[in-house]
């Protein structure tokens, strides 16, 4: 089960070394770089095809963007 961490959690992952294996600075900077590349993507990838639904009718996201990042730095 995927639950959506609070800011205090996220902030908490973020500070710690041990968790993702890199600084905050560093992760911060990642967050600048790949934000816009990931948000300029998703964005294509909505408009490309045509809407099945309506608008909001669709499945919500567990994960929003710096959570989708914190999971895969975890991962790796």
């Amino acid at each position: 089960m995927i639950r959506v961490v609070g800011n205090r959690t996220r902030a908490a992952i973020i500070r710690s070394r041990r968790i993702t294996g890199l600084a905050p600075d560093v992760i911060a900077e990642l967050v600048a770089e790949l934000g816009p590349l990931w948000h300029e993507r998703h964005q294509a990838v909505l408009t490309s095809r045509p809407r099945r639904r309506a608008v909001r009718a669709g499945a919500k996201h567990k994960l929003v963007f710096i959570d989708r990042l914190l999971a895969t730095l975890v991962h790796l």
